[in-house]
């Protein structure tokens, strides 16, 4: 789940509360949670929200920050024993390798659609398990990257968890990943599991008319950046 909204440079302690109180919520349900910082807060503030949910045992705490800072994470994954996890930002096994190198990276969230396809994606997963690290692929998008990450999760030893974008906060109002295709079935989940997908091709069918009809006079989307009060950019 979300950490924190957009917070300052450095900013007030009391800003990072809620994302422990959250954390402690869902613990005491008997229910895990990995932490997705989105790379949303910098380093000053990382380093105290690191620390101040580790005696809670976060499954990970996700992008603490940005990949751009490969040094500042180094420096951060040395003092908390919490997994770290990244990668949706990096697009190929170059953007990837100095991270396994350094050995700041637990779990590693290559997207199947950033990086290429399948063969890329399995490249880096190989990579990746030289280097005794996970791999969570990243997906928040629809059937048919979903359905590829699956394929390539289930031809890896180093494979521990899938985000998929059902019912998420950001399809409300709108499609989610069942509008697409004419087999919807597929991502029924119970007990946190999917069925293998055995169909043809991906194992989806998808629904044509249905896509070309939602595409007249659609918009392209636009990632969302984060201004603070006096105007400064925070996060994009």
């Amino acid at each position: 789940m979300n950490a924190t909204e957009d917070i300052g440079w450095f900013d007030s302690p009391s800003s990072l509360s809620s994302a422990v109180t959250r954390l402690k919520i869902v613990k005491d349900l008997g229910m895990d949670a990995g932490m997705d910082f989105h790379g949303r807060i910098h380093k000053p503030m990382a380093k105290q929200l690191a620390r101040l949910l580790e005696p809670h045992h976060p499954m990970f705490i996700e992008e603490p920050i940005l990949s751009e800072h490969i040094g500042g994470i180094k420096d951060l994954a040395q003092q908390t024993s919490c997994p770290i996890a990244l990668g949706e930002r990096l697009h190929s096994r170059w953007d990837v390798r100095p991270f396994l190198e350094a050995g700041c990276v637990d779990i590693l969230q290559p997207d199947i659609s950033h990086v290429g396809g399948i063969s890329e994606m399995r490249r880096i997963a190989s990579m990746a398990e030289t280097y005794d690290v996970a791999i969570a692929p990243h997906c928040p998008l629809g059937p048919i990257a979903l359905a590829a990450c699956c394929q390539v999760d289930c031809t890896l030893p180093n494979f521990a968890i899938q985000e998929m974008s059902l019912g998420i906060h950001y399809n409300a109002g709108s499609q989610d990943l069942t509008s697409y295709t004419k087999n919807p079935e597929v991502w029924n989940v119970e007990d946190g599991y999917i069925n293998m997908l055995t169909g043809k091709g991906l194992g989806i069918e998808v629904d044509e008319e249905w896509v070309r009809r939602e595409s007249v006079g659609a918009k392209a989307w636009v990632s969302p950046g984060f201004v603070g009060p006096g105007g400064e950019i925070r996060e994009w």
